[in-house]
């Protein structure tokens, strides 16, 4: 049972960001014919004075004089935006329509990723979306399978993971590689045997700040990409191969309180691949 849901969500997650994808691809197209024709921007009104009708002087700089030709050939002063008669009004509405189709971009996927171990189960998909001034930041969001082992029954597990990646050095044209990947993940197993609260039948403050709910875990790694070339691209930008070094909080916390626990002994190795999308 557990395997045909794990089954069913990876065809989902699947479906869900081909969908996206072509949604991307669509809204972009809509909000940037959108942007020619109805937003107009400070930084496109000093670039295309020539061919617009209006110029916003606070885009250029402070000005004390500006000069405009008018019937009477007078000089008109104005630091706020000067438009012309010919100047079609854009309303608020046009404006809130760009910002929130602006905002729903941000949230499409933009990557896909699979990795196998981690302390998240024996294999784990997801999507996730990078961000920042060199996209140095990343969001994940997985779902992975643990079999039942010694359990009853097989579990499914959810991941919050968050990737930080300072730098890049570039090998080729095509293939880069990523010397540091590092971060932290919140981890958590669907089913009755796992509390976030201690449970009454135990002593008060018997497991003191501790939940089998959610693990928290760190780890450290590196990567190694290659891009796809532009006249090849379908559906994947580049794919990335990487490994992470992690452990978790629980371990930690036995090694504090056990010293027979060595650092080998807490530490894990997982593997997997990314495949950006947009």
């Amino acid at each position: 049972m557990i395997m045909r849901r794990f089954i069913f969500s990876f065809f989902l997650l699947v479906g869900f960001y081909l969908t996206a994808a072509a949604s991307a691809e669509t809204a972009g197209m809509r909000s940037e014919a959108m942007t020619q024709d109805s937003i107009y921007t400070p930084e496109d009104s000093v670039k295309s004075s020539e061919n617009r009708d209006f110029i916003d002087i606070d885009s250029i700089g402070d000005a004390q004089e500006c000069s405009l030709p008018t019937a009477d050939s007078t000089k008109e002063c104005n630091k706020e935006m000067v438009v012309t008669e010919d100047t079609t009004a854009f309303s608020k509405y046009d404006r809130r329509v760009y910002r929130y189709r602006r905002l729903w971009n941000f949230l499409i996927p933009t990557q896909f990723i699979m990795q196998y171990a981690g302390n998240m189960g024996v294999m784990s998909i997801g999507v996730g979306w990078d961000y920042g001034h060199h996209r140095q930041f990343e969001t994940n969001l997985l779902f992975g399978y643990l079999p039942k082992f010694r359990s009853r029954d097989a579990k499914m597990t959810m991941t919050l993971k968050q990737n930080f990646i300072p730098w890049r050095l570039r090998l080729t044209d095509k293939c880069h590689i990523e010397p540091l990947s590092c971060g932290i993940y919140f981890n958590t197993v669907f089913g009755q045997e796992f509390w976030g609260k201690q449970p009454k039948r135990y002593p008060d403050k018997y497991y003191p700040m501790l939940s089998t709910k959610v693990r928290i875990n760190v780890f450290v790694g590196q990567r190694i990409s290659y891009a796809v070339p532009h006249n090849r691209r379908k559906f994947i930008k580049s794919i990335s191969a990487f490994y992470e070094i992690s452990t978790c909080d629980i371990y930690v916390r036995a090694m504090a309180q056990d010293s027979s626990i060595k650092l080998w002994d807490i530490i894990g190795l997982s593997l997997g691949l990314k495949m950006q999308m947009l």
